[in-house]
């Protein structure tokens, strides 16, 4: 029975991966729609003045049409196309077919489904997709869907290609309550910190299109800068917190598993630098004035320190985790 249920876990997985790959298709398609409109309402600007003065009411009635073409006005919530509401539906179902992996994965092995890097991996993306969703319903962030559906795809790949091993049983360490706890809140900050940074290049695209005049097309139909700055700065606020209780956490379990709360392991000491990063990062912005740019790149390098952790740390340095792939 546990080898039925972890191969239909990895027969979810991989079509929960096609349904992915469509749905990044689709946001494609609707950020290339979104750049077409502008580009053709900027380019055309002199030429229907022209026209509008030489033979008057029918260029009138032209210009009335390209203004209801015409992207929404910036800060403005971008209008939902038929590409990028099919492009959600398709995430939606993804995501049902991922969590139904990964409960599966639980069923055959008895216990949590994140135990080494293949299930962590399959949990923290899964959480990562929800988040997405779940912040979508009360912020506009369905523009970053491209780019969230991107890093899904690319570590369900890496996960069922490099990181799949079968169900075994748990390690003595990892036998304890704290495995629930720990790393289920880690895989959500880890989340968070996703939909932050890609808020955070965002906010580095389109401060260069408004000092530069150009750009991106598909960049005017979304919110100002200084917007995505605000959104981003909400969002890791909220993945720090999880982060900081992923690390105190981490130091009690610790202590139960090795008799120390702290012991310089690798995996102990790259959680330390990404709380640091962030702890940085929200410091510096809130008393420093550390605003703009600046503040965005210093978000985007936490989250790339997230993703070195994720992978260069657990593939390639030796540790007290290395036995779980955590």
């Amino acid at each position: 029975m546990t080898e039925v249920l972890e191969d239909y876990s990895l027969i979810a997985v991989y079509a929960a991966m096609a349904i992915y790959t469509l749905a990044f298709i689709a946001y494609t398609v609707d950020l290339a729609k979104r750049s077409a409109p502008a580009a053709a309402v900027g380019g055309a600007g002199a030429a229907n003045a022209a026209n509008a003065r030489a033979v008057g009411g029918r260029a009138t009635a032209l210009l009335e049409r390209l203004a209801t073409d015409a992207p929404p006005a910036e800060g403005a919530p971008p209008a939902a196309s038929a590409a990028q509401r099919t492009a959600t539906a398709l995430v939606v179902i993804g995501w049902v077919l991922q969590v139904t992996a990964d409960v599966l994965r639980g069923l055959a092995a008895g216990r949590v489904p994140w135990a080494n890097l293949y299930e962590f991996t399959l949990t923290a993306t899964a959480i990562a997709m929800g988040v997405y969703l779940i912040f979508g319903l009360f912020q506009p962030i369905r523009f970053l869907g491209a780019y969230i559906t991107g890093i899904v795809l690319v570590l369900l790949g890496l996960a069922t290609v490099n990181f799949y091993v079968p169900v075994t049983p748990l390690p003595p360490p990892l036998q304890s309550y704290w495995l629930v706890i720990h790393v289920f809140v880690a895989s959500l900050g880890t989340g968070i910190f996703a939909i932050g940074a890609g808020l955070s290049i965002a906010q580095l695209l389109q401060a260069r299109r408004e000092s530069r005049g150009t750009g991106l097309g598909f960049l005017a139909t979304l919110p100002g800068s200084t917007s995505l700055e605000n959104l981003a700065y909400r969002v890791i606020l909220v993945g720090f917190v999880f982060w900081t209780f992923t690390l105190i956490a981490g130091a009690i379990w610790a202590d139960h598993a090795w008799g120390r709360y702290w012991g310089w392991d690798t995996k102990e000491v790259w959680t330390f630098i990404i709380w640091v990063v962030f702890a940085g990062y929200i410091h510096a912005r809130a008393t420093r004035g550390w605003r703009g740019s600046r503040s965005a790149v210093l978000a985007i390098i936490g989250f790339g320190a997230v993703i070195f952790n994720f992978t260069i740390v657990n593939l390639f340095f030796k540790g007290l985790h290395s036995y779980s792939g955590l």
